[in-house]
């Protein structure tokens, strides 16, 4: 759980870096063209076969009669746009992953290593034809969740909790293997995503969460649609900036675990680079062998003090005269 906190603090303060900032654009752009084009081309077809679609179910004219709406004919136009805003959300929530994923995870980790983790050797256990993959694979499955669990979706609770577990166990899957690629091999990779399974699953899980918050800006419904130049742009950057924050989340978890597995085997030493290494114990014997042997000598016995020059011609001279004054 420290690991776990630590590694999000982090990551809310790198996603104010520039660098983060600027890539975001990348998706940002992408998302907002398809989401222009497919507007342009698709939406008021989409919407008119869900209109045809909501006329023919007797039980959705009994829903809007008990409601109070006497002109249903009038309502089938909303219905059917707030329909496909639900419909189309998932799609775009896995789009903003993967596109985070592809243009933004690779980069972000490479910040994470250059900036705490230089001392890391880039082992590369993971190529980018086999994170391509991993992803793609990784959605299919999700998609198909989706697809299984959408009758449940009309339960008012489970449409809340649903699609957020799906998109968690999605985010889990994607950005733990992208974070891990280039610095671990295959073998440390597994062995991090295994040891730490339950933990890189709960952070998937919050981070579906926080994916599904943004999804408030399509409930606006009518306004959304009315706003959609302004809305578009700014739900599909919030969402990017959701997976953002997922990715360097990871990231540096990640790093860390493996930071923290190649110190317990000793493929890094543990003082930091920047400190001093100390003095090996064969060294240190060298150093005071000296010392032992001066302490182990016996000591010498005391000189005489020494009388100096010009004294000792002095007292010889006063002997000489006292000597010749005698009888």
């Amino acid at each position: 759980m420290k690991m776990m906190l630590d590694a999000f603090w982090r990551a809310v303060a790198y996603c104010i870096h520039p660098r983060v900032i600027g890539l975001s654009l990348v998706p940002l752009a992408v998302m907002v063209v398809a989401a222009f084009v497919f507007g342009y081309f698709f939406w008021d077809g989409a919407v008119a076969s869900l209109a045809t679609w909501i006329e023919s179910r007797e039980w959705i004219q009994s829903a809007l009669s008990w409601f109070g709406v006497t002109e249903a004919s009038s309502m089938h136009a909303a219905v059917a746009k707030l329909l496909l805003l639900v419909l189309v959300s998932p799609l775009v929530v896995m789009a903003s992953l993967l596109l985070v994923a592809m243009f933004m995870t690779p980069a972000m980790v490479d910040l994470v290593g250059e900036r705490r983790f230089a001392e890391l050797e880039k082992k590369r256990g993971g190529s980018f034809f086999v994170s391509v993959v991993w992803s793609v694979a990784s959605t299919a499955m999700a998609m198909l969740a989706l697809l299984l669990s959408a009758p449940l979706w009309l339960i008012p609770p489970l449409i809340l909790v649903l699609p957020p577990l799906i998109w968690g166990w999605l985010t889990y899957r994607v950005f733990a293997f992208d974070a891990l690629a280039t610095h671990a091999s295959q073998e440390e990779r597994k062995a991090i995503m295994h040891k730490y399974r339950s933990t890189l699953l709960l952070m998937g899980i919050l981070s579906g969460f926080l994916g599904a918050a943004p999804s408030l800006l399509w409930a606006s419904g009518l306004t959304f649609v009315a706003l959609a130049f302004v809305m578009v742009p700014l739900a599909i950057w919030v969402y990017t900036m959701v997976f953002a924050l997922a990715s360097l989340w990871f990231a540096h978890f990640c790093l860390d675990a493996l930071h923290r597995k190649r110190l317990e085997a000793g493929a890094l030493p543990v003082a930091p680079p920047d400190m001093p290494v100390a003095e090996s114990v064969p060294a240190k014997a060298a150093a005071s062998a000296p010392l032992m042997e001066a302490s182990s000598a016996p000591p010498s016995k005391p000189e005489e003090p020494t009388v100096p020059a010009a004294l000792e011609d002095g007292r010889s001279s006063a002997n000489d005269k006292g000597e010749g004054d005698k009888p």
